[in-house]
C-alpha cells in the first residue's frame, strides 16, 4: 500500500514509544525506573476538575465554536495582557487541541513549499516533522553545552536566507532547559524585525523556571516585534492537563482567523466541557498556590537528580533553569544515544529518552517530574550502567 511521501519522510516520535515501551515493562511486573514521559505526575487540581464538572452537568456537551469557547478567549487574552505584556483581545486568540495542535496548525497556514524555517538545536522533536509536513524546510541553528543551548542574534543573523519565513522560538526550552534572559531576546527579537521574518513563540513551560529566571516573551520587546510574534502555550505542563488536550495560540488577527478557517476543516472546536477546566485554571485564584506548589516539588526534584548526577562517572549536565528535564552529556562514554538508552533500559531498567530525537545524539534527556523515590533508585541504576561501561 503506498503512503505518501510526507509521512514516510518523518521521524517517529520516540519520547512516546519508549514512554510507552516502559509503561508496557511496568504492567508486566517489572520494576522500572521511567524518566522518558514528558508529562507531570501530579493529577490536575481539583478545582479545575471541578469546573470541567460542572459544564457537563450544565450541558456544555455539544459542538462550539471552532476558534474555542468566547469566555475562554477572553480569559487568555486577559491573561497574556496582565502577565505577559501582551495587548492581544479575544479576536487575537484560537483555542486547539494542545499547544502541539496549535503549532501544527501554524505551519499549515504559514508556509509554502520550499520555505524555511530557522530551529534552534536540541530542539523539541516535533519542530522539524511539522515543518516538513507543511512543504517547508527546516533549518537548524545549532547550540551545545558550552553555550549553555542558546543562539545568539549574530547566530541568528548569519542562518537567515532569501527563503526564510519565521523562526520557532522555545525559551524554557525542551530539552534542554535553557531560559533566554530579557536582554537575550531582546536581540534575538530586533533581527526578527529589522529582517521582517515572523516568530513562533512556544512558552508552555513558561512557569516553571528556578533560581530567579526570568521568563519574558519576545512580543512583549516591543510594538513591532509584537506584530511579529505567535504565542503558543495551553495548560497540559503547568497545571498537569496532559490529556485534557486544551493549547492556544494568540497573535494578528489574520493568522488567527486563516488558523480558525483550516482547523474548521481538520478537528472543528476543542472538547467544550474541557475548556471551562481552561477557564478555571486562569481565573481560579488557587491555581497560583497549585502551581508554585508543583514547581517547588520540581525544585526539590531538580536538586536530587543533579546531586545524584555528580556521582555518573563521565556525564556532564548543566543545571536546568526551566522545564522539568535534565539533558546529560553522553559524548565522553564512547556510545550514541539511541545505543545508549536501549542498552540501559535493558540492563538497568530504567527509560530515557535519546538525545538524537532532538538533534543531539551525544545527549539523554531525563525528566524528573517523577517522585524522589523513583528518581534516587533510577540515577543508581544510571551511576551502574555508566560504570560497567569502562
Amino acid at each position: 500500500m503506498h503512503i505518501s511521501q510526507r509521512v514516510r519522510l518523518l521521524t517517529p516520535a520516540l519520547t512516546l514509544s519508549v514512554s510507552a515501551r516502559a509503561k508496557a515493562m511496568q504492567n508486566r511486573g517489572i520494576d522500572v525506573c521511567n524518566f522518558s514521559a514528558g508529562r507531570p505526575e501530579f493529577d490536575t487540581p481539583d478545582h479545575i476538575k471541578a469546573a470541567a464538572q460542572r459544564a457537563l452537568d450544565e450541558g456544555k456537551t455539544k459542538y462550539g465554536p471552532v476558534g474555542g469557547e468566547p469566555e475562554l478567549r477572553e480569559v487568555i487574552a486577559h491573561k497574556l495582557r496582565t502577565e505577559n505584556g501582551l495587548a492581544y483581545t479575544a479576536e487575537n486568540v484560537a483555542v486547539n487541541n494542545g499547544a502541539k495542535h496549535a503549532l501544527f496548525n501554524l505551519m499549515m497556514v504559514l508556509l509554502e513549499p520550499g520555505d524555511e524555517v530557522l530551529i534552534h538545536a536540541p530542539y523539541w522533536l516535533s519542530f522539524p516533522e511539522m515543518v516538513k509536513l507543511a512543504g517547508g524546510v527546516p533549518v537548524l541553528i545549532e547550540t551545545d553545552l558550552a553555550s549553555g543551548y542558546k543562539f545568539t542574534p549574530a547566530e541568528l543573523e548569519r542562518a537567515i536566507t532569501p527563503r526564510t519565513r519565521l523562526l520557532i522560538f522555545n525559551s524554557p526550552s525542551n530539552p534542554s532547559g535553557a531560559v533566554f534572559t530579557p536582554e537575550e531576546i531582546r536581540g534575538i527579537a530586533k533581527v526578527i524585525v529589522d529582517k521582517k521574518l515572523l516568530v513562533v513563540s512556544d512558552e508552555i513551560f513558561e512557569k516553571i523556571v528556578y533560581d530567579g529566571a526570568e521568563h519574558v516573551s519576545i512580543g512583549s520587546m516591543s510594538p513591532e516585534a509584537f506584530a511579529r510574534t505567535i504565542v503558543v502555550s495551553g495548560f497540559s505542563k503547568i497545571y498537569s492537563m496532559t490529556g485534557w488536550r486544551v493549547g492556544y495560540m494568540a497573535g494578528p488577527v489574520e493568522i488567527i482567523n486563516a488558523v480558525i478557517s483550516a482547523q474548521s476543516h481538520s478537528t472543528s472546536n476543542v472538547c467544550s466541557f474541557a475548556q471551562y477546566g481552561g477557564v478555571a485554571a486562569y481565573t481560579d485564584e488557587r491555581s497560583s498556590q497549585c502551581v508554585e506548589q508543583m514547581r517547588q516539588a520540581y525544585v526539590q526534584r531538580r536538586r536530587a537528580m543533579m546531586d545524584l548526577l555528580a556521582d555518573v562517572p563521565g556525564l556532564r549536565c548543566r543545571m536546568p533553569e526551566g522545564t522539568f528535564y535534565l539533558f546529560p552529556y553522553i559524548g565522553d562514554t564512547g556510545m550514541r544515544s539511541v545505543e545508549f538508552c536501549e542498552a540501559l533500559l535493558e540492563s538497568q531498567k530504567v527509560a530515557a529518552v535519546a538525545g538524537a530525537v532532538f538533534g543531539a545524539d551525544d545527549h539523554i534527556r531525563l525528566s524528573f517530574a517523577t517522585d524522589l523515590e523513583v528518581i534516587e533508585k533510577g540515577m543508581k541504576r544510571l551511576a551502574s550502567f555508566v560504570r560497567s561501561l569502562s
